[in-house]
């Protein structure tokens, strides 16, 4: 738990992790410096580096790895021992001794070692699919975090105002201006607010709370965040399509994923052909030595291995099939989120350029009367209260604005050269003999 807690001061481990994220071809904050708060672009890499799930990914891939650079082994010799003895006084004791090897002539080690490699790209592409989706759920929860951050200090500003007029208020009462009942009412109105306060720090604390935990930090880490929203780059709807197919990580997860059903088909139809068994050995009959050798050769005539074939052809057609399906709905969806953020954005500016502009007009009317003692308490206090109706639509469609944005991030995919980030000196290169996309041209004889 110390070593949890001390996360944050570790330094020298942040500097190197960036030097692996440079490496590797992903963004990083120019500066690294959380004394002065933690930004977000610093907050993804808190997340990257100690984030609990990403972890477990990268040690999957240690496994594939493993598996990967021991795969394709010849099978052990077999050695094998008979033993005869007649029973008669003058028999003699007859014995055979042999080592049995097996010959790959079929090519069926070469195409497992490739579907351990293919299986090894598949848990790299997903450390990559999940650094990736990580940082989208930081940028949701840090602009979740900041919407209700915002919306807490507003009410703080808008508990201010509503005191000020219940202190006015209830002077007009003192002085019989107004009935006792409508100050009550302004009273209930500020006890309501401060209810509503409450209720927002709660919101703010779960959020950081959180926020937290996707970096992999405790609750009561002493860290100052800074309110921050991701931004999108424009993209277009035909230059979208080759974006989500080129670099989406979900769907290059898919693709590799649809690569080790292929390699799996492949081997499934070189199980069919046989390999060559080969034994030699030494043996004694009625006093002589005999040398001993034979050879066993399957004859693919009646299996010839037509279930698993069969199987594996269904496993990779499903593969392509959950390729194809999820192309079209991430396409979808990222258009969907081109539309939500245009419209949010267009709502953001009506807001701010017509609304916003009318209340402070308003609220400056209302204080230039209130100077002439003209002074309507309910006046100011529903002007107070559309102010805060406005700023808080306005609170609220950043945050949505936010959320669209890292999910719109998340499905354009990372940069094309980015590639897996390790802890703790695990080097995970993808090897360079598997490439995507490759077909399998072999059938079933």
């Amino acid at each position: 738990m110390d070593e949890v807690q001390a996360r944050p001061s570790d330094e020298a481990a942040h500097t190197r992790f960036l030097e692996l994220l440079e490496e590797s071809s992903q963004e990083v904050p120019k500066d690294f410096d959380l004394s002065d708060g933690v930004s977000l672009p610093e907050g993804e890499v808190l997340a990257l580096f100690y984030n609990a799930n990403l972890r477990m990914a990268r040690l999957q891939a240690g496994v594939a790895l493993a598996q990967f650079e021991n795969a394709g082994l010849w099978q052990d010799p077999v050695f094998g021992f008979d033993a005869a003895q007649v029973v008669s006084p003058s028999s003699n004791f007859e014995y055979g001794a042999t080592l049995g090897v097996t010959l790959p002539v079929s090519g069926r080690l070469a195409v497992e070692k490739a579907r351990a490699g293919a299986a090894y790209e598949v848990a790299l592409r997903a450390i990559v699919d999940a650094e990736w989706s990580l940082r989208a759920s930081v940028r949701r929860a840090w602009a979740e975090w900041t919407a209700s951050e915002r919306r807490r200090l507003l009410l703080e500003d808008v508990i201010a105002d509503v005191e000020r007029i219940g202190t006015l208020a209830s002077r007009l009462e003192q002085a019989g201006a107004i009935r006792k009942a409508d100050e009550r009412l302004l009273r209930i109105e500020l006890v309501g607010r401060r209810a509503e306060l409450t209720a927002a720090e709660l919101v703010s604390q779960r959020a950081r709370i959180r926020l937290l935990g996707l970096m992999g930090l405790q609750p009561d880490a002493k860290l100052d965040i800074v309110a921050s929203t991701a931004t999108t780059p424009q993209v277009g709807v035909e230059s979208l399509v080759e974006q989500v197919t080129t670099h989406n990580t979900e769907l290059s997860l898919l693709r590799s994923r649809y690569r080790v059903a292929e390699e799996a088909l492949r081997l499934a139809i070189r199980k069919q052909y046989p390999d060559l068994g080969l034994g030699a050995g030494l043996g004694s009959e009625e006093d002589d030595t005999r040398v001993l050798f034979g050879f066993t050769l399957p004859i693919p005539l009646l299996n010839r291995n037509r279930a698993e074939i069969a199987a594996a052809r269904a496993r990779r057609e499903t593969a392509r099939g959950a390729v194809e399906t999820a192309l079209e709905r991430i396409v979808r969806e990222a258009q969907e989120l081109e539309v939500t953020l245009e419209a949010t954005r267009r709502q953001r500016s009506q807001l701010t350029n017509e609304l916003l502009p009318l209340l402070t007009e308003q609220s400056s009317n209302i204080d230039e009367l209130a100077e002439l003692g003209d002074v309507d308490a309910f006046l100011l206090l529903e002007t107070v209260g559309r102010q805060f109706d406005a700023q808080a639509r306005l609170i609220a469609l950043a945050r949505a604005e936010g959320q669209a944005t890292a999910r719109l991030n998340l499905l354009l995919g990372p940069p094309p050269s980015s590639s897996p980030t390790t802890v703790d000196d695990i080097s995970l290169p993808i090897p360079g003999a598997h490439s995507l996309g490759t077909s399998t041209t072999e059938t079933s004889q």
